[in-house]
């Protein structure tokens, strides 16, 4: 069947370390993430896509590098500290990063370790900073400070607290939550139509101006959890704004679980959990960008877009492990196949608070 195209309104352009190399079934990659605008386009994608005659459907490989590529550097966990408010660990920081924070002192009280190593033991907020606003604007304030030490800032703050549901301490500024290790939360939605008993995916390639992953394959709609919005109408309100889906057909979205992974490069900690979720959308509905993100969607055979996963790196890399949740979900992965339980635990690496006890699923 062919491809169906639609172009945007605007054209801009741990147990994981994957159960670690040696329990893997696969060498895995970690290759970083891109710089520039990514070099390939849909002709390429969707010839990679459609050349069915390799016999590697069952080969998990592909997979398996592409969770590795969100989980790199677990072997760095040492060279971060605790970071905490309140007695309550709510990131980790670099203790390199450290020293650019360090002379903050009317923000940031830094504990050293008590047994004459003179090395800091974990960091914390001054005490006088007693309330959520006062701590976002002190902690905003630094970071406004550190200039270009924290590229890409978009003036969206995310809530930081010690786990998800648990009260907010304060807001950060979604550029600089790797820098505190701080856990971000996201959704994803998968946006699916099912003709003559196949099933396709919508595509989105991102806008060439992007400040991240400019140019490569995305999800039909995903965005941060920002302060104060609950998942639900976070999908409603990007739906809206990415794809142009009416609030009458987003509501039907459906929430199918989360994936998590945690990966340090330089000073960042990047520890993200996306709640995932599924909409099955009308056969004749076509997306319409409205925010300028998105360059064009392709409505592509699931079978094809697992292809590009499996066989590229043209999918920005969190992307990735929801589709590859959908593939588990809909039968396109099945228990046959090698490592299938070392697969689908791999995506769920994060660590999870249950009450008073932590899951590492």
């Amino acid at each position: 069947m062919a491809t169906t195209t639609a172009a945007a309104r605007w054209s801009f352009p741990a147990r994981l370390q994957l159960l670690t190399s040696r329990r893997f079934c696969f060498p895995a990659s970690s290759a970083a993430p891109p710089s520039s605008v990514a070099g390939f386009s849909w002709a390429d994608a969707l010839r990679v896509a459609g050349d069915g005659g390799r016999g590697d459907e069952s080969d998990l490989s592909g997979y398996f590098r592409k969770v590795k590529s969100c989980n790199r550097g677990m072997d760095k966990k040492g060279q971060f500290v605790k970071f905490s408010v309140e007695d309550q660990v709510v990131g980790y920081i670099h203790k390199g990063f450290i020293e650019h924070i360090r002379d903050f002192h009317d923000v940031f009280t830094i504990v050293m370790d008590d047994n004459g190593s003179n090395t800091v033991e974990h960091v914390s907020l001054q005490s006088s900073l007693r309330t959520p606003e006062d701590r976002t604007h002190a902690i905003g304030s630094v970071i406004k400070s550190l200039g270009e030490l924290i590229p890409g800032i978009r003036n969206e703050l995310y809530p930081v607290t010690s786990s998800y549901g648990m009260p907010v301490y304060f807001s950060l500024e979604r550029a600089a939550a790797p820098y505190f290790g701080i856990k971000a939360y996201g959704v994803h939605m998968n946006g699916y139509v099912e003709k003559d008993g196949q099933k396709f995916l919508w595509i989105g390639k991102r806008s060439d101006v992007k400040q991240t992953y400019p140019g490569m394959l995305d999800h039909l709609v995903a965005g941060g959890l920002p302060y104060g919005m609950s998942c639900k109408e976070n999908i409603i309100k990007e739906c809206e704004e990415e794809a142009g889906i009416t609030r009458s057909i987003s509501t039907n979205a459906t929430s199918v679980g989360a994936v998590s992974y945690m990966d340090i490069e330089g000073f960042r900690y990047k520890r993200d959990v996306l709640f995932c979720y599924d909409l099955q959308l009308p056969a004749d509905f076509v997306p319409n960008n409205e925010d300028g993100e998105v360059d064009s969607f392709r409505l592509v055979p699931v079978i094809h877009a697992a292809n590009i996963i499996r066989r590229t790196d043209f999918f920005k890399p969190n992307c990735n492990l929801v589709i590859i949740d959908f593939l588990f979900r809909h039968g396109y992965i099945n228990p046959d196949s090698r490592c299938y339980l070392d697969l689908l635990q791999s995506l769920r690496s994060g660590t999870f608070r249950l009450g008073t006890k932590l899951f590492t699923i």
